[in-house]
């Protein structure tokens, strides 16, 4: 359990670093939107569950999808977007090469993060 919520995958501490990313900055957990399970990252969800990875339609970025590790402060996947690489709760510091990763778990095509953030529309 990661504040409350059940956490799934190779999870090596409560705040939400696996086996694959466990950085001091690795610290967000994603609710898959095909299982509604949180994971990590997206290889603890492949090797766990046997269905396909879906992401989340940018008309759902205003799903409460990603979890911050470190205070359990959920947010909005458009608030996860736009945090600037920070909790919007505790301040705490995420990892900024996760935006390398964002199409895997959200429909943001070829956009940059600075494309994503300053026109989006709620």
């Amino acid at each position: 359990m990661i504040h409350g919520e059940e956490d799934y995958g190779a999870v090596m501490d409560d705040e939400t670093r696996c086996a694959h990313y466990n950085s001091h900055l690795d610290v967000i957990a994603i609710k898959f939107k095909c299982c509604g399970r949180w994971f990590p990252c997206r290889k603890c969800h492949d090797e766990r569950e046997k269905h396909e990875a879906e992401t989340w339609s940018d008309s759902e970025f205003l799903t409460k999808a990603v979890l911050c590790g470190v205070c359990g402060a959920p947010m909005s996947i458009d608030d996860y977007l736009n945090c600037d690489n920070k909790c919007p709760g505790c301040s705490s510091k995420f990892n900024p090469g996760c935006a390398n990763h964002y199409h895997l778990y959200f429909d943001v095509g070829n956009l940059s993060k600075e494309q994503i953030r300053p026109e989006r529309t709620r």
